[in-house]
């Protein structure tokens, strides 16, 4: 009988904005996790830029630390692809990305011209074979590109893949058939947990993705099935923010609460594809 691979489990930048990458790597490893994301590029003004680029000094500690605990870096974020020339950006951002050895850069699509989309992230998937990173396109719900099949032809078409982030899942109404039709293409789930019913505005879905989201497990989502529709080995990131409980727990306090969180989902969801086999 063949065992399946065990799920590797990941702490995303996210949750944890404001804590620069080495603490994260620290913070990730005491709580038991495997892998981070790594914010190379800050999403917002308000955002704390790392400096990630070979050279650096982040960067340096930042290997030190992975060397120290074993928790790697599995993805790099972030970039809204808007229709400008934006090649300079994911360059450089694939620059930090193979030096910490990542395998992915999570994108958006907020490009209201879908040809033009297209020919950027071929584009960009062509660039990213010389770094060793995949593009990954994660369909978010108040963006251009708000649906897995949007998502999936796009990155069909480009040769790249997708992420799928469970709050932005629930947010646009996806279904498990959408996600059982684009499925090879989908290399990291994001776990976050919400209220079922929809922000009324688009204001609202913003802040809620940036700063509040569920704990996994705690709200309305039906993330076992979620994940149990992936194979038992696809890796999963905890997408958590929180700007109030980091605030009670601290980083570690957090990060425990998170991974603890995740593994009862995990377990559920094993649970759900072993009943499934039978």
């Amino acid at each position: 009988m063949n065992t399946p691979p065990r799920r590797q489990v990941g702490l995303a930048q996210l949750s944890l904005v404001g804590t620069a990458p080495p603490d994260l790597v620290t913070v990730a490893a005491g709580a038991g996790f495997d892998f981070i994301g790594a914010r190379v590029r800050p999403v917002t003004a308000a955002e704390r830029a790392y400096d990630l680029q070979p050279g650096s000094p982040m960067l340096k500690e930042t290997l030190a630390r992975m060397r120290d605990t074993g928790v790697t870096v599995k993805d790099i974020e972030f970039l809204l692809l808007d229709g400008s020339d934006q090649r300079g950006a994911w360059l450089r951002m694939m620059e930090a990305g193979q030096a910490l050895g990542a395998g992915s850069l999570t994108v958006a699509g907020a490009d209201p011209d879908a040809a033009r989309l297209a020919d950027t992230l071929a584009r960009m998937t062509a660039d990213g074979r010389d770094f060793g990173i995949v593009p990954t396109l994660e369909p978010i719900s108040y963006q251009a590109v708000d649906s897995i099949p949007a998502a999936a032809e796009l990155a069909r078409a480009a040769g790249c893949k997708i992420v799928v982030d469970a709050l932005h899942f629930n947010r646009f109404g996806g279904t498990l058939d959408q996600l059982a039709a684009s499925a090879d293409l989908v290399p990291l789930l994001q776990l976050c947990d919400g209220p079922v019913q929809r922000p009324a505005t688009r204001e609202d879905l913003v802040t809620e993705s940036r700063s509040e989201r569920g704990v996994p497990g705690e709200g309305g989502f039906d993330l076992a099935a979620l994940v149990a529709a992936f194979p038992a080995g696809t890796p999963v990131s905890v997408e958590t923010p929180s700007d109030r409980r980091v605030a009670e727990l601290g980083g570690p306090g957090w990060a425990r609460n998170l991974k603890a969180a995740a593994d009862a989902v995990l377990a559920a969801a094993e649970n759900l594809q072993e009943a499934g086999a039978k």
